[in-house]
């Protein structure tokens, strides 16, 4: 049975049109989010000069990264395309890898929160518990979260591709990219030196009573 046939039968006509319009636009709505949190943070890299500042580039009159954009939205594509020319299966579990990454880099955020604000948590019990004790326990719930899930989807039962080497395919691509990423890190200090530099910050005293400053939109011609 077709995928237009089995949503007639759901929902019926023609309310079946809305219902495959919905699944077009998630399906673009997740295309966009493969490509533009990674030129998002490739973009602050270069910026700090933690990678190469080629992927600084902003388009002059779209204000959007060009280079970061394009590049890794045609890597997204051809690691895709690579993935299910082995099986689908395989998209499958690089869905699940994906999530390793995320606990870790999120409960991250959350740790340092608490150690960037560190000499403003005793002032009052808001900013302890708002700014420490809260993005602490976050961080903390979410390293939890992907060590439990590193054990549940080592285990060849809970996943959809064989394992390779006895590991299965979530942990190589999910731990195993992690691991990759510090190799890659270690070899690169030397080149990108100004950031690797940096010593450890902290909020700057009374940063919270400040006013937020006034974002002034640039101005383009079109």
């Amino acid at each position: 049975m077709s995928y237009s046939r089995r949503c007639t039968g759901v929902l019926g006509e023609p309310l079946n049109k809305l219902l495959i319009i919905a699944v077009l636009t998630s399906a673009s709505a997740s295309t966009q989010t493969t490509i533009l949190p990674t030129a998002r943070t490739t973009l602050s890299m270069a910026h700090w000069k933690a990678v190469t500042s080629l992927l600084a580039r902003v388009h002059k009159r779209y204000l959007t990264p060009t280079v970061s954009t394009l590049g890794f939205g045609l890597l997204a594509i051809v690691v895709t395309i690579a993935l299910l020319l082995l099986s689908e299966s395989v998209l499958v579990d690089s869905v699940t890898a994906i999530g390793f990454p995320i606990c870790f880099y999120y409960g991250f955020t959350g740790v340092a929160c608490g150690w960037y604000f560190r000499h403003e948590l005793g002032r009052s019990a808001r900013n302890f518990l708002l700014l420490g004790v809260g993005p602490l326990i976050g961080g903390l719930m979410l390293w939890g979260v992907g060590l439990k899930a590193a054990f549940y989807y080592g285990h060849t039962a809970n996943v959809e591709s064989k394992p390779i080497l006895g590991i299965t395919l979530p942990l190589w691509m999910g731990v195993g990219g992690m691991l990759l990423g510090v190799v890659i890190m270690l070899v690169s200090r030397p080149y990108f030196k100004e950031f690797f530099s940096r010593k450890t910050e902290t909020a700057p005293p009374d940063l919270l009573e400040q006013p937020p400053p006034t974002v002034v939109p640039p101005q383009v011609d079109f």
